[in-house]
């Protein structure tokens, strides 16, 4: 994997690579061609026999998706339910719970903002109360004053984001699964950023919920994710608020059956191609080797971190023990979607953080956003060189 070769075929086999610096991976990876294949081989199919009709003959390979998928992340194709979007995935699990008045959510600091969003508009709403973990004083959440909280509040619902997508670092997500099934409280994790750049085992991490995206450093579509389900969670009642004929068969005038596998949190519509698109994501994942992907990805985010943080004028606002492969950076009279303009201009895709992506974050750290950078495997020592002198050069112009 480290190879200069190795490196090599798999850019040959990334058209993207061709066009510019890509560098936005926690946003939208750039797919590599046995996933644009599988999309487009779709589409072509779809526009020739009709859209039902493809997806009857391609029930097969739709099977090998939920397989592939599954694999992946360390559970049965019977726990996978694909949706539009990570976000999707996250409501579904979100809407199962029964909230009362005066249930708790226990979260951390780091949770994405959709999350603590929702959090909020259930708070406004059931009269739930929302109870934030501390960080530690190096970053992450605290476990050991999430298990207070945990003793402390009983919880009806505990929510993790593994990676913040306005850090770099690694929540410790398994600690956590431990404390939840030791008390029994349902566990839902985010895993949209850590999907793709690190192993993932929602068995040893011990969730009732994981949801996840295709699109970032899987490096699937876009309008694409899944939701992984839990046996425990299958077995019991919990099922989506707005659960359809996909979740559960009409059975009667004022009664309905839901599925016994994860499709009860599915919805009937699908943009098929993009699903076996993601399939094919998954497969490609794999014949990498996630091991191999962390240990490349986690080195391109250090050396990355090393070179900015020696640069006067640029404040590196990463903080954790385990850091991966996002790097956020405040530069000196620079905000940060000027800066991803620039950046562009020289061929370098990046992205912008504002304050409200993370607003705890954010205000700790006294700035109003960031610039984010997020290699992945595919990317070069050469690529992170071109990205410093590049800030290099735009920090000068403020001088």
């Amino acid at each position: 994997m480290n190879e200069e070769m190795e490196i090599e075929r798999l850019r040959l086999e990334t058209p993207g690579c061709s066009e510019r610096i890509h560098l936005n991976n926690a946003g939208a990876a750039l797919m590599p061609k046995p996933v644009i294949d599988a999309i487009k081989d779709q589409l072509d199919l779809e526009s020739s026999i009709g859209g039902y009709e493809a997806a009857a003959e391609r029930e097969q390979e739709i099977k090998a998706a939920y397989d592939a998928v599954a694999s992946l992340v360390g559970t049965n194709s019977r726990n996978v339910a694909f949706t539009e979007n990570a976000t999707i995935s996250y409501i579904q699990a979100l809407s199962s719970i029964r909230f009362e008045t005066d249930d708790v959510i226990l979260t951390t600091r780091n949770d994405y903002v959709s999350n603590q969003i929702q959090f909020l508009s259930l708070q406004a709403r059931f009269g739930v109360k929302v109870v934030r973990a501390p960080d530690l004083a190096e970053g992450g959440v605290d476990v050991a004053a999430m298990s207070d909280l945990i003793d402390g509040e009983r919880p009806k619902l505990v929510c993790v984001t593994h990676v913040p997508t306005s850090s770099g670092v690694t929540q410790d997500v398994t600690a956590v699964g431990e404390l939840c099934r030791a008390a029994e409280i349902i566990y839902l994790v985010d895993g949209c950023q850590s999907l793709g750049q690190m192993p993932i085992d929602v068995e040893k991490i011990g969730c009732d919920f994981f949801s996840a995206t295709s699109r970032k450093f899987l490096r699937g579509p876009r309008g694409a994710g899944f939701l992984c389900v839990s046996d425990g969670v299958l077995e019991s009642d919990l099922e989506p608020l707005f659960i359809d004929m996909r979740g559960a068969d009409w059975v009667g005038g004022e009664r309905y059956e839901r599925r016994g596998d994860a499709r009860r949190f599915e919805s009937w519509e699908f943009a098929w191609s993009l699903v076996l698109g993601t399939g094919a994501a998954a497969r490609y994942a794999a014949s990498v080797g996630l091991d191999q992907i962390e240990t490349r990805v986690s080195d391109l985010g250090k050396t990355l971190r090393g070179r900015l943080e020696g640069l006067d004028g640029v404040r590196v606002l990463d903080r954790g023990s385990d850091l991966c492969a996002i790097v956020t950076v405040w530069v000196d009279g620079w905000e940060p979607i000027q800066l991803v303009q620039e950046l562009r201009k020289r061929k370098i895709n990046t992205s912008a953080q504002v304050r409200s992506d993370a607003v705890l974050h954010y205000d700790e750290r006294g700035a109003t956003g960031a610039l984010r950078i997020s290699p992945h495997y595919y990317n070069t020592e050469e690529e992170i060189e071109t990205v410093f002198e590049a800030v290099t050069e735009l920090v000068a112009l403020k001088k």
